[in-house]
């Protein structure tokens, strides 16, 4: 029986077994309490055994009992006099599964710093921290599948390899079947067309262009699956691999697309401060204080709205000395986001109209030829969560933005087939789950988020 299930039962002495972990074991004079998780839920379930009611197989498992080992528990459910927990097992049977060596296992009790943990990824999901941030994760994925659904969104699977760069980035991940050491050693240029799929490919950086076909056909859809970019950024916001949530909806302009982004971040914070009460508890008195108020504000909130160019304005009269000065045609960097979200808006504010130059291709161009119908969802303490845009619909005008970029415009002819054949207005925004996670749980660091990070030279596990 699953722990989070046993902790749900009120205490009527019914006989019972659980399975898990231990976490701790505390011998007393007469009563030997072990500590069992199986990492259903935050909590574990206290295990007291009599040591005077213990037969002999018992009594010499608890003898040769250390942190880690695995364990199945016999006893009955009984109201527990501790303070904290409103049951606890009376334990009659413990049957060490799988022991763990007293001396040699890496998790004793005692404070391990993140980064250590980082080095034994495949064993932190044990600790409280890691065991919290993978429910958190989960119930997170559920949520997002869940939101769509009742949406009337279709999940679409696109491709991992790609011969596109979606974001025109150009830090993309090659693949390829060719005998690299054979190619190092020769003066000749690879051949292509020789290569598994005939032509230059790389793990997708999204996928979003495959997703916009699919809109023009089911008019809801979204993907949600892993994406790639060969960025050598060591930072504590950077991976190598994440999962991107990208909803596209047909015959939708830029106000609706921000609607749904608005709609779509309460829903998810509203069903983690359901659902995940006590892991979000943890993260507010451990990891980050304040988050749960912090989400729950978000949730509340009505997003406020305002262009890049009053946002560069904004900040201009702030007299505020920030490291990166804001200009008329600079990206916005974090601490400009977290100011316009915590002394400007004061809340959630999602940021329109910004200048072509420091966006993608496929933006939809504004009548200014100066600015993009593109968003970024900007929330307290993180700053943007959330990029998107209307898409530009017009064939001639998407074929002369190509062309200004020096795009090979052959390359993406099933992409240009879709303002031939039936063109409508549509929009889409992109959201990095592990993003999501990090500003859910509070984790300083992205690369604990999600369960074997990949970054510049870190691909163990």
């Amino acid at each position: 029986m699953l722990i989070k299930d046993i902790l749900e039962i009120k205490a009527d002495n019914r006989e019972l077994s659980a399975s898990g972990w231990a976490r701790t074991k505390r011998d007393m004079k007469n009563l030997v309490f072990v500590e069992v998780n199986d990492g259903s839920c935050f909590a574990g379930i206290q295990c007291a055994f009599d040591k005077a009611m213990l037969d002999a197989k018992t009594e010499t498992a608890l003898s040769r009992l250390t942190a880690g080992a695995s364990v199945r528990v016999r006893g009955r459910l009984v109201t527990s006099p501790a303070s904290g927990q409103s049951v606890e097992i009376a334990g009659e049977e413990l049957v060490i599964i799988g022991s763990a060596g007293a001396d040699d296992y890496p998790l004793q009790k005692k404070h391990h710093s993140l980064e250590f943990l980082r080095e034994i990824a495949h064993l932190r999901a044990r600790t409280n921290t890691f065991g919290a941030v993978a429910r958190v994760r989960s119930r997170l994925a559920f949520a997002v599948n869940r939101f769509f659904e009742e949406n009337g969104f279709f999940l679409v699977h696109t491709p991992i390899i790609t011969a596109n760069d979606a974001e025109g980035a150009g830090a993309m991940f090659q693949v390829t079947t060719l005998d690299l050491a054979a190619l190092a050693k020769s003066a000749a240029p690879p051949v292509w067309s020789r290569d598994f799929f005939a032509k230059r490919c790389y793990l997708t950086v999204s996928g979003q262009l495959e997703a916009e076909t699919y809109a023009a056909a089911l008019s809801r859809v979204y993907t949600f699956g892993p994406t790639f970019r060969a960025e050598n950024s060591n930072t504590v916001r950077h991976l190598a691999e994440f999962w991107m949530i990208e909803p596209e909806m047909a015959f939708a302009e830029l106000p609706d697309l921000m609607a749904l982004a608005e709609d779509f971040l309460k829903y998810l914070f509203r069903d983690a401060l359901e659902k995940s009460g006590d892991d979000l508890a943890f993260f507010d008195q451990r990891v980050q204080k304040g988050v749960i108020e912090n989400l729950q504000n978000v949730a509340d909130s009505k997003f406020a709205h305002i262009t890049y160019t009053d946002a560069i304005n904004e900040l201009q009269k702030s007299k505020v000395d920030f490291e990166f000065k804001p200009v008329w045609g600079c990206d916005l960097q974090t601490e400009h986001e977290r100011y316009l979200t915590e002394n400007i808006a004061s809340g959630p504010v999602i940021v329109t109209d910004y200048p072509k130059e420091i966006k993608a291709f496929y933006m939809k161009l504004n009548g200014d030829d100066k600015t993009v119908r593109a968003m970024d969802v900007l929330v307290p303490r993180l700053g943007e969560i959330i990029g998107g845009s209307q898409r530009e619909e017009n064939l001639q005008t998407l074929e002369r933005r190509m062309a200004e970029l020096g795009m090979n415009a052959k390359d993406y002819s099933w992409y240009l087939d879709l303002r031939r054949y039936g063109t409508v207005p549509h929009s889409g925004f992109g959201l990095g789950f592990e993003r999501l996670v990090q500003y859910v749980t509070g984790m300083a660091n992205i690369r604990d988020v999600i369960p074997y990070p990949r970054a510049a030279g870190q691909a163990d596990f």
